[in-house]
């Protein structure tokens, strides 16, 4: 493919308008966070027990609301968390998670929530399931793209097996947009879907001066959601084993390849260019995460692995969005192109990090 180097200055007028659409849904996934009331939850249910027949559920829900609890409509931050100071970042992420699933219908982020809204690739990325799909053999893919990433979790069951073990699930969206291809009509290159299920263990022992923190065992399943020539998929079984040393968290997730021959026809080979696991590494410290992945190196005898790289940073002290930077190198960027190397580094927004 032809390297598109240069944008257009209608293009120019899109990455505004595109900037300003990126704001918008950041705020807005800010502020659905922020508004969840904190309630006695035995309050709850006495009153289901006994309440008249025509009180109505918001009254219930108002006379349980605690009210030594802050303001449902304040922000919560790391102050707001009763936390020892010498407590790790991984902890501090733990026990901000703790607070929040207090409130009944909590929604929590995953994985990082992130906008794009410039994402160059100086490979270029392949056109051709889209020339197969679409029937138009004179597309092409610009180089610069907008690409996001939505990652929800919630708790579906907790302190089971006397406080030890608590189950979440979770859906990730992550897409990839050719929002600045106006002759093509701005189309989205690629969606992968990511649902999942796991149990969740605290720990406390400690390795080489690391802590084990937090491990999991969990089923996940990512798709394209797209048939035929176009379609890639695959299902997974892996475990996460979380490590911390104050502000610095290590990730070793290994996985392994289920129902294989349900998707194997799809992307028979995709083992070969995502691996059997990944590492991560975070740093967190005045607002700053950095971090790095790692996947498919050794095994591929560092041929066909793939590493990126993140930096989100305050934007001045402003509360609710960061700055954010994050570079991609190697395979498995998405499903579509798991077998394409990619090149590119994006600027956009952060809305959640791993660590803040």
């Amino acid at each position: 493919m032809t390297t598109q180097t240069a944008i257009s200055h209608g293009n120019l007028r899109s990455i505004l308008r595109y900037f300003v659409i990126g704001c918008s849904f950041s705020l807005v996934i800010t502020a659905s966070a922020a508004q969840k009331a904190v309630f006695d939850e035995q309050c709850l249910l006495d009153q289901l027990k006994s309440a008249p027949a025509d009180m109505k559920a918001g009254d219930i829900r108002a006379s349980c609301r605690q009210p030594d609890e802050k303001d449902a409509t304040s922000v919560t931050t790391v102050d707001d968390v009763s936390l020892a100071e010498d407590e790790g970042s991984a902890r501090q992420r733990l026990a901000m998670d703790r607070k929040s699933v207090v409130s009944p219908y909590s929604i929590l982020a995953h994985k990082p929530n992130y906008f794009l809204f410039g994402a160059y690739n100086a490979k270029g990325w392949d056109a051709s399931p889209y020339r197969q799909a679409s029937g138009i053999n004179e597309y092409r893919n610009q180089d610069v793209e907008g690409q996001f990433q939505i990652s929800l979790k919630v708790p579906l069951a907790l302190d089971l097996f006397a406080g030890f073990v608590d189950i979440y699930g979770a859906y990730t969206n992550r897409s990839f947009w050719q929002m600045y291809n106006s002759a093509y009509s701005e189309p989205f290159r690629e969606t992968n879907h990511e649902p999942e299920i796991w149990l969740q263990l605290e720990n406390d022992w400690t390795l080489f001066g690391f802590t084990n923190v937090v491990n999991t065992l969990g089923l996940v399943h990512q798709s394209n959601g797209k048939a035929g020539a176009s379609s890639r998929s695959w299902n997974r079984v892996y475990a996460n084993f979380i490590f911390e040393k104050e502000d610095v968290v290590l990730s070793f997730k290994p996985w392994v390849w289920i129902t294989r021959e349900l998707s194997g026809d799809d992307n028979p080979d995709i083992t070969d260019y995502m691996g059997h696991g990944e590492f991560r590494a975070a740093w967190h410290r005045n607002g700053h995460v950095v971090s790095m992945m790692l996947r498919n190196q050794l095994e591929s005898g560092f041929d066909q692995g793939a590493i990126e790289l993140g930096w989100s940073f305050p934007v001045f002290d402003y509360p609710y969005l960061k700055g954010y930077v994050q570079y991609f190198y190697g395979y498995g960027e998405s499903l579509i192109d798991y077998n394409n190397k990619v090149n590119r580094i994006g600027i956009g927004l952060s809305v959640t990090d791993w660590l803040d």
